[in-house]
Parts: C-alpha cells; structure tokens; sequence
C-alpha cells in the first residue's frame, strides 16, 4: 500500500494528531521545567554538580516528554479505538534512541576531555544505539541474537555464547561511561567538601570508585545473563593468580589505603623520602605524587613510604628548626658574633619569633671557633635553600662591616736545604760542634 492511501485513514490522523500535540506539549512544558530548575538551582557558579544536572535535564526534557506522550497516546487510542499505532511505535522507538545519544553524548563530553577519543566514543555510542534500532525495525535483531548465540561453551551450570559476550561488552561499555562521568562528579562534589580533611577526602573518592566499579561489573554479569555463583571459582583462581603476578601493584593498592586511614602522609606535607624533598601533591591508588623545588613530580610508590623511613617536616607540628653552622677567626671576640647572628635571625620575617632565634658555641676547628645560628620556622613547604641562601649575605654583609672574620684554610710550608738546614739561614756562620764521642 502506497503512502497517500495510508495518510488518508482515520487512523493515521490520529496518530499524527498525537506526534502534533506532543510535539507542542513537550516544547511548551520543556521550556517551562529547564527556567524552573535553573532558578531553583542559582547562579551557575554555585555547585558544578547541580549545574551538570540541569544541563542534563535541559537537553533531555524536551525528547523525555514527546517519549512519554507517545506512550500514552499509544495506549490511549489502542485500548479507546482499537488503533494498532504502527506509526507511534516506531515514533517511540525513534525517540527514545535519540533521546540516549543525546544523554550519552552530553555525559561522554562531561567525562573525556577534547580529542580523538572522545571522538571514537561518540562514534560508537551513535553507532551502536541506531545500529540496535535499524535491527529491530526491519526484524533482524532476533536473527543476529540467535546466530551469535549458536557459538558458545559451557562453564559450570553456565553457558556462555557470543552472544553473552556481546551482550557483557555492551553493558560493560555503557556502564563505564556511566561510571566514569558519576565518579568525576562526585569527586569535585567531595573535593569541594569543607567538613573532610584532604585525606579523608581521598579516602572517599577511593572507597567510592571502588564500590562503583564493582556495581558496574556485577551488573553486567547480571545483564548479560551470566550466574554470577558460577563464576566463585573461577574468580578465585584469578585472583590468587593475578595476587601473585602482580604482587607489588597490589602491595602498593593496600599501602595507599594504609597511608590513608592512618593519615600519616596527607596532601600539602612536606616530606624527604630519600633524596626526594618536597611537597605532597596527590595520594592515588599506586603512588604519591610528590613536587619538589625544581617543579618535577615525583611518582613515590605507596609501599615504600609505609616500608620505609620518611622524614616529614610538618605531621605533627609544622614548626621546625634550622641549624646554619658559621665559623670565626680565634682572634674575634665570640660573644659579639653571638649576638649579631641572633640580630639576624630577628631580622628576617620567616623566622619565627618564639622560640627566638640563638646562636652557640659548638666546639674549636682546625681554622676557627665553630658557631652555630638555630631558628625556627613554620612554613617549611616554602622550601629552605631560599632562607639559607638570605640568611649567609646577611651573616657575611654584618660580619665584614664589623670587622669580623671569616677564617679559611692555611699551611705552613717549611723547606729546608740539602744540607739540613732551613731556607734562608746564614751559611757562612760556621756549624754548631759536634757532641762528644760523634766522629
């Protein structure tokens, strides 16, 4: 039967009748719905996850309501008229995957940033949604489902085709996108918690994207079909397999919850673990991000911060104390030094003013007395090589206009002749006599 025919029936007429009308409904109530949220929201800078939330709800509303109304004109004329409504059920069917790509290709641009990935999945994330659709519409769907279930195998009570392998990568796909766009909104969410310190705060995003991933692959499992009871042996294989192979990665995965929990590294300390000395950045799954003054970033592995000694420079208290060692001529008065390199350290602002800063007499060199400035500061992530460095020009500015030296290696070099004698002595003065009984 041609088209214009099929136009010209009561039935037609009012399935497009319903298409209209929703069409007109959903513009109006969509509108009205994405203003209501907006203001109840509030200024768009407020909460990043409400916002994403509205413009999910923005761009969905529209084809959300037209899918809802199709559904209910659908049942409406057929329970009422007696209609079939071919035309609404594919109507439906349209909607509704136009509907999921567009929320699937908002939640994949809210997850991956711009490239050539982001590209790919929104490739096959339109490709597979209209695929299953043109499958459905022309009766392919259960011929493709049946051919791919010929191929399989049996495990335990389980039989596992292609076409369960299918169906568990589709689901696992989509739950991933899923997965991943709820984790990066409810990480910022609780990075923007005032009520966590930073370690619990990397506690929770942990402890949150483990349960999600677990939820992820269990209903997959689920969807495709496979008895998850099957698989306890299985899995339990694999885990003392993998917890072999890969002992060191997991050893690492428990330490960093160890350093978690027990708060001994959190981010912002200031650590030395070896010759690394810097600043905590990040606390991850594997490893601790640590920057130090050049501005590299150093991937420290969790086992050895907890196997090893680490020297943190602010866990308990972030004051700490600096010795800056100086020494003198013996011919300077050690008092007056004493109290110009205290001076000094009064002087500079990132010294702490209590405990005050004092200067001693530590002990006698080879060249000069040995003293020693001892100051206090509390901001130790700003590094030390800068105040040393300020504090020595100062120390030398002070003691050269005090007269106060600053004493360096010396030697004495004494040469004698070949006949015994020193250089310089008078060789015409007759020798010193022998001692009886010398030949």
């Amino acid at each position: 039967m041609s088209l214009w025919p099929r136009l010209q029936e009561p039935a037609m007429w009012w399935q497009l009748g319903v298409l209209l009308s929703g069409l007109v409904l959903a513009l109006w109530l969509g509108q009205r719905l994405q203003s209501r949220l907006q203001a109840a929201v509030g200024p768009p800078t407020r909460d990043g996850l409400r916002r994403v939330a509205v413009r999910t709800g923005a761009l969905v509303t529209v084809p959300l309501l037209l899918w809802l109304w199709l559904l209910a004109g659908s049942a409406l004329l057929r329970q009422a008229l007696g209609i079939r409504g071919d035309l609404l059920h594919y109507l439906i069917l349209a909607v509704g995957a136009f509907t999921l790509v567009r929320m699937g290709v908002f939640v994949l641009r809210h997850t991956f940033s711009p490239g050539s990935r982001l590209k790919a999945w929104e490739g096959a994330l339109t490709l597979t949604i209209w695929g299953l659709l043109a499958l459905h519409i022309f009766g392919w769907l259960p011929v493709v489902s049946r051919a791919l279930d010929e191929y399989g195998m049996q495990v335990g009570a389980t039989r596992v085709s292609l076409l369960t392998v299918t169906s568990f990568a589709l689901s696992m796909a989509l739950l991933l996108i899923l997965y991943l766009w709820i984790v990066k909104a409810l990480s910022m969410r609780i990075r923007r918690t005032q009520n966590l310190d930073a370690s619990m705060k990397a506690a929770a995003i942990k402890l949150t994207k483990l349960v999600l991933l677990t939820s992820v692959v269990v209903v997959a499992l689920v969807t495709a079909g496979i008895d998850i009871t099957t698989l306890t042996v299985i899995g339990g294989a694999l885990v003392v397999g993998v917890g072999l192979g890969l002992q060191k990665t997991v050893s690492n995965y428990v330490a960093g919850f160890v350093l978690i929990f027990e708060e001994s590294v959190r981010p912002g300390d200031v650590i030395t673990v070896g010759d690394t000395f810097g600043i905590v950045q990040e606390l991850n799954s594997r490893h601790v991000v640590v920057r130090t003054g050049d501005g590299l970033d150093v991937l420290v592995p969790n086992e050895e911060l907890v196997t090893n000694r680490i020297t943190s420079w602010s866990y308990g208290d972030r004051n700490v104390r600096l010795r800056v060692p100086v020494q003198i001529g013996y011919d300077v008065d050690p008092d007056e030094a004493i109290a110009l390199l205290e001076e000094i350290g009064r002087s500079e602002p990132r010294i702490l003013p209590a405990p005050a800063p004092q200067a001693f007499v530590i002990g006698f060199g080879d060249n000069g007395v040995n003293l020693e400035l001892m100051i206090w500061i509390g901001d130790p992530e700003s590094g030390m090589l800068d105040l040393r460095s300020r504090l020595h020009r100062k120390i030398w500015r002070a003691f050269r206009d005090r007269g106060i030296t600053i004493p360096y290696p010396q030697r004495v070099v004494r040469v004698e002749t070949a006949a015994g004698r020193p250089a310089g002595e008078d060789l015409d003065r007759p020798p010193l006599p022998r001692a009886s009984g010398e030949s």
